[in-house]
């Protein structure tokens, strides 16, 4: 046994409690081992010396290097201590604090075995009910619908179907996204998430002149009440991007800095390298290398009391979560204190980081419920893209990405293809339509809500910003009917399985890449094949979606999604 893979930490994504008297507890080995019986011995802290529980645990995933084994425990008593016994070619392994040893003195066990001391049900997070059936649709606004023709429109300089480029207005606003809340609602849509919609200067609105003021070009308060009252009425969740790395240089708090420089009681909520910010010298911190959009100092206390207020609002207004853009550059305080007073008024609100890399520091709980799932997004542009991966390394990084954090953060992750950062999938795949499919059906079957970017379901094509923010199409002349009949179906699919609570187990057979999910109702497993060939596949249970199965066959870019009723 490779005793240097052996690996647990308790309070972490190895060892966490998903309820107040649940468990989830993962003890990781090398892959190439292959014991005998791996087992969890536990009882209360107190008892554990005198007696203990033994329970097998379940070797469920491979990311490649390392195998792991789980176990989900439901407690009797909140304070819990256990270790780890190993079964090997005769031979038996203790692992504990003081690390992996062939025997075990329980008598004095309180020095080295694992622990909770007490699982206190407000350190467990919860995941808000509503995101367990969520279909996101995000829409950038100025590009999906037009719905007020009174408007001041002097503003709007390309024809809405056009060509884009990066300083283009096309008109769309709230009273667009409105009236189409009947279509995204026909499609199985329930959840929106709009990119900015307060003042700025930009198309985009990612450089905020004033927080609470409505842009005029999309709208006003009135018309962001009544398109969020009306998405409520039809079953649709609105989220909001909340733009809080940094600001317009036009914002009053930076322009009073402007203009008075240290004596600005607004000095130090930015980072000033000099008596006064000069625009043309870019003497501050800001977004990238955008000089017209400095950044906010969160470790003020003031500017996270003001943001924080700001993010109240939204929620008060009527919005059901807030979309952190840029959420890896802000201060975890700031994060910390958002969380806290967010949850405290409204608790089933979606706090939703964009981060792009590395996001375990953000989701142990006091921060953010889940991220912007862009490592998932690389996986899928991988596999299902123009040179695709194999199968089994697909599954590997895709168990590496939901070990790597709780099953409530995977729960609450934004399951995305493409987004207005990004070139469109469709043009990952060559312009390759079943790919594109089974891309999407992948990010409905994966732990986590599937996002659709607007006017997938067309599909638009596109490179990166601003080809891919494209206006919608709303004549449909292009639309192609087998494709959105699929679309349909596989977008079905998250609220006909209910992955409500469901486990998740990844791998790959054949050169196949397999998907199952555990839900209340029985298995639901898809099947994916990308290698080029035709895979000989016979499955068992009732087919709810295919695409290019034929005969128990699954030809290339196909999949296949069964769900078994439990008897």
């Amino acid at each position: 046994m490779n005793k240097y893979a052996v690996f647990h930490k308790p309070e972490s994504n190895f060892a966490y409690a998903f309820a107040g008297n649940k468990l989830k507890v993962i003890l990781r080995l090398a892959a190439c081992d292959k014991p005998d019986i791996v087992e969890i011995l536990y009882n209360n802290k107190y008892d554990f010396t005198k007696n203990r529980c033994v329970r097998e645990m379940t070797r469920f995933a491979e990311d490649g290097i390392f195998a792991y084994y789980r176990s989900d425990i439901t407690l009797q008593d909140a304070r819990f201590a256990y270790i780890f016994r190993i079964s090997e070619k005769g031979k038996v392994f203790y692992y504990s604090e003081d690390g992996l040893k062939e025997d075990y003195n329980f008598e004095l066990a309180y020095y080295t075995f694992f622990q909770f001391a007490f699982i206190n049900v407000a350190d467990v997070m919860p995941v808000a009910e509503w995101t367990k059936k969520a279909v996101f649709y995000q829409i950038f606004v100025d590009r999906f619908a037009r719905g007020d023709y009174r408007k001041d429109d002097k503003y709007i300089n390309v024809d809405w179907n056009g060509k884009i480029d990066r300083y283009s207005f096309a008109g769309g606003d709230l009273d667009g996204v409105r009236e189409k809340l009947p279509y995204l609602r026909g499609m199985g849509i329930n959840a929106l998430y709009l990119t900015p919609i307060f003042l700025s200067e930009s198309n985009h609105k990612y450089n905020v002149k004033d927080y609470l003021q409505v842009d005029p070009q999309f709208g006003d308060c009135q018309k962001l009440k009544k398109l969020l009252s009306s998405a409520h009425g039809n079953g649709i969740k609105v989220i909001i991007d909340s733009v809080f790395n940094h600001c317009d240089c036009g914002h009053g708090f930076f322009q009073d800095v402007v203009k008075k420089g240290r004596a600005s009681e607004y000095y130090d909520w930015f980072f000033i390298d000099g008596d006064n910010p000069d625009v043309k010298l870019g003497n501050y911190a800001c977004f990238a290398d955008c000089r017209y959009m400095p950044k906010w100092n969160t470790n003020n206390p003031k500017v996270r009391r003001y943001l924080t207020d700001i993010a109240l609002e939204y929620l008060k207004t009527g919005f059901d979560g807030l979309r952190l853009d840029v959420a890896d550059e802000i201060s975890h305080e700031m994060w910390r204190q958002l969380r806290r007073e967010v949850k405290e008024k409204y608790p089933d609100a979606l706090i939703l980081g964009e981060i792009w890399h590395d996001n375990e520091p953000w989701l142990k709980g006091d921060q953010f419920d889940g991220v912007m799932n862009y490592k998932l997004q690389k996986i899928l542009v991988d596999y299902f893209g123009k040179s695709p991966v194999k199968a089994k390394e697909a599954a590997d990084r895709m168990n590496g990405l939901l070990l790597a954090n709780t099953e409530q953060a995977n729960a609450m992750a934004l399951n995305f293809l493409d987004n207005h950062d990004t070139p469109r999938f469709l043009r990952f795949t060559g312009g390759n339509y079943d790919k594109l499919l089974c891309a999407l059906c992948a990010a409905v079957i994966f732990p986590g809500m599937p996002c659709v970017f607007y006017g997938t379901e067309l599909p638009l094509d596109g490179d990166g910003d601003p080809d891919c923010r494209k206006t919608f199409d709303w004549t449909f002349q292009n639309q192609r009917k087998e494709f959105k009949e699929s679309f349909n179906k596989i977008i079905g699919l998250k609220c006909q399985c209910a992955f409500k609570n469901a486990r998740a187990e990844i791998a790959a057979e054949n050169g196949i890449l397999k998907i199952f999910r555990e839900t209340e109702e029985g298995g639901v497993t898809a099947y994916f094949n990308t290698g080029g060939r035709t895979k000989k596949l016979e499955v068992n249970g009732s087919i709810i979606f295919s695409l290019n199965y034929k005969k128990d066959r699954l030809l290339n870019d196909g999949t296949v999604v069964i769900k078994n009723i439990k008897s």
